[in-house]
């Protein structure tokens, strides 16, 4: 059948409509990922169970399941089934850094999606959600956050945590001595040795530090939560392309039950190197993100 001339051009639009990506070909990360035929992912060396080394030095983790996943998304998307994944180690205070810079494509760790790092990077939709707690000795007598009051207390540099507890600490007049420690080993070495009484960061977090610790029945987690978080993948600003890409796999991953799978495996179940089992069961939060996935950052209190 012979289509007239405006039937073709309607045609050839909706084509274009439907795929952007045929108007415009690749473009941003994903054309910097095709010409150079390597994608870079950030990782974290000891943000148990998410993104850390396991007994080979190799990244493992929930969040690192989740870039690989993202990771197969992209050798579909370019056809291109035997792309090269190199790694690159971030902190707390690098890993926005290195994702505008260029030097990593996409970071998945535990990054809380804030208003603020929304200014400078974007977020995928979110696969994990946390509140902001307390670690400490079962027999150091704190309970809520009124008790850091005249007290040492770890954070990790960066994290949403370390700004938290600051404006409490200058708001309340609590004099606490805010200790900002290079990551969540070195703050937790420095809460283990004496040096701060307490340790505030997500709850998820100090689960993870409490199942590797000496002695496990030595801590506890209290306090009021002081913020909601939700994880999110980091990508540079302002590439919708590359953005969509990341966001498909994961709500891909939601609605195939697979995240309920991969989950069980990292905190419901014993995991390397030392077989330790997190024993923390899925929130409210993170049931509401994979029911209605959103790039929003949570509420803060």
């Amino acid at each position: 059948m012979r289509l007239s001339t405006s039937l073709m051009s309607a045609a050839a639009l909706a084509v274009i409509v439907a795929h952007p990506a045929f108007a415009a070909g690749e473009s941003g990360t994903l054309k910097k990922i095709k010409e150079s035929g390597t994608i870079v992912l950030g990782y974290r060396d000891s943000s148990i169970p998410f993104s850390y080394l396991g007994s080979d030095q190799k990244p493992i983790g929930y969040s690192w399941e989740i870039a690989n996943a993202v990771v197969e998304r992209v050798k579909k998307e370019l056809n291109m089934p035997n792309l090269e994944v190199k790694t690159n180690l971030v902190t707390s205070q690098t890993r926005i850094p290195l994702v505008q810079n260029g030097t990593v494509d996409l970071e998945c760790g535990s990054t809380t999606n804030n208003p603020e790092r929304q200014q400078q990077i974007d977020f995928s939709v979110g696969y994990f959600s946390a509140s902001t707690r307390l670690l400490t000795r079962k027999t150091s007598g704190i309970k809520e956050f009124p008790d850091l009051k005249g007290k040492n207390v770890v954070v990790t540099a960066g994290s949403t945590s370390e700004r938290l507890l600051r404006a409490m600490n200058a708001e309340k007049q609590m004099s606490m001595n805010v200790i900002s420690a290079k990551d969540i080993g070195e703050s937790f070495l420095m809460l283990e040795s004496g040096r701060s009484a307490a340790y505030m960061v997500d709850d998820v977090l100090l689960a993870g530090e409490i199942a590797k610790s000496k002695n496990p029945d030595e801590w506890v987690v209290t306090g009021k939560p002081q913020s909601f978080e939700n994880y999110g993948c980091m990508m540079r600003k302002g590439d919708p392309e590359f953005k969509k890409v990341v966001d498909e796999t994961i709500k891909g991953l939601f609605k195939s039950g697979e995240i309920n799978k991969i989950y069980a495996k990292w905190f419901q179940s014993p995991i390397p190197p030392k077989g330790i089992n997190m024993r923390f069961p899925m929130s409210s939060g993170l049931k509401s993100l994979i029911a209605k996935p959103t790039d929003k950052a949570a509420e803060q209190l």
